[in-house]
C-alpha cells in the first residue's frame, strides 16, 4: 500500500501501529557539480531537501522515529556510506546525517558488483552504436542488471526493517523496487518537487537547443574553441 503524506491524519496513525512503515522520497539531483549548476536550479533543489526534512520530521512526530535509512547507490552503510555521500556532494547528506545522529542506521542498498555492471552498461549505451542488434542486447542486459539492483534494495529493506519500525528510502522516481506486501509505503512529495521537475525540463530543453544551434557565425566558432 502506498499513501501520500498529505493524507495521513492523526486519527489514522492508529492504523500504522505494529506495522512496518517506509517513507519514500524521490532522490533528485543536478547532473552537474553544485558549484557550476545554474543558481535557480540549485536554489530549488536546496528548497526541496529542506521540505523533505520538514515532512520527514512531521511523520516522525506522528508515527515514531526513523530507525533505518536506505539510499540508492550505497554499497556501504554506516559511517562509510555517510562519508561517501558527503565526499560526492550529495544534497541528501545533511538530512541523512541528522537522522543518523538521532540514532537511525544507514543501511547498505547495493551490491558493488551489480552496481558496477549496471554503470558500465549505461556508459556503453551512451555511445553511438552501429548495430541495432548490439544496442538491443545491451539494453536487455542493462535492464537485467537494474532488476537485480532493485531486488537487492527490496531484500535489504525486508531483512533490516523490523516490526513497528519506520524507515526512509531515497531512490530515483523510475525505480522498480517491489516492496514486501506487509510494508506500508508513505510517499513524500513536497511542493518543490514539481517545481524542480518543471525547471529541469526547461533547462534540459534549453541545453538541447543550444547544442543543436551551435555557434551563430565563424567568429563565434573561433571563440568557442
Amino acid at each position: 500500500m502506498v499513501e501520500e503524506l498529505g493524507r495521513i491524519t492523526r486519527p489514522a496513525t492508529a492504523n500504522y501501529q505494529g506495522k512496518r512503515k517506509l517513507l519514500l522520497a524521490p532522490l533528485v539531483h543536478l547532473a552537474v557539480p553544485t558549484d557550476t549548476a545554474p543558481a535557480e536550479g540549485a536554489d530549488i533543489l536546496a528548497r526541496y531537501w529542506d521540505q523533505v526534512d520538514v515532512q520527514v520530521r512531521a511523520v516522525q512526530n506522528a508515527l515514531g522515529s526513523v530507525t533505518h535509512v536506505y539510499h540508492e547507490n550505497l554499497p556501504e552503510g554506516g559511517d562509510a556510506g555517510l562519508g561517501y555521500l558527503e565526499a560526492t556532494g550529495q544534497s541528501s547528506h545533511k538530512l541523512l546525517s541528522s537522522l543518523v545522529e538521532a540514532g537511525a542506521i544507514l543501511e547498505t542498498t547495493e551490491s558493488m558488483e551489480v552496481m558496477a555492471e549496471a554503470l558500465d552498461l549505461q556508459r556503453c549505451l551512451m555511445q553511438p552504436l552501429m548495430s541495432p542488434a548490439v544496442a538491443s542486447r545491451l539494453q536487455e542486459w542493462f535492464g537485467e542488471a537494474n532488476h537485480r539492483r532493485y531486488e537487492f534494495v527490496a531484500e535489504a529493506i525486508d531483512t533490516t526493517l523490523g516490526e513497528d519500525e519506520t524507515g526512509l528510502l531515497l531512490i530515483n522516481e523510475r525505480h522498480q523496487v517491489q516492496f514486501p506486501v506487509d510494508i506500508e509505503v508513505i510517499y513524500i512529495a513536497p511542493p518543490a518537487l514539481d517545481e524542480f521537475r518543471r525547471w529541469f525540463q526547461n533547462w534540459s530543453e534549453q541545453l538541447q537547443r543550444e547544442m543543436a544551434s551551435g555557434p551563430s557565425d565563424p567568429e563565434d566558432a573561433d571563440q568557442s574553441v
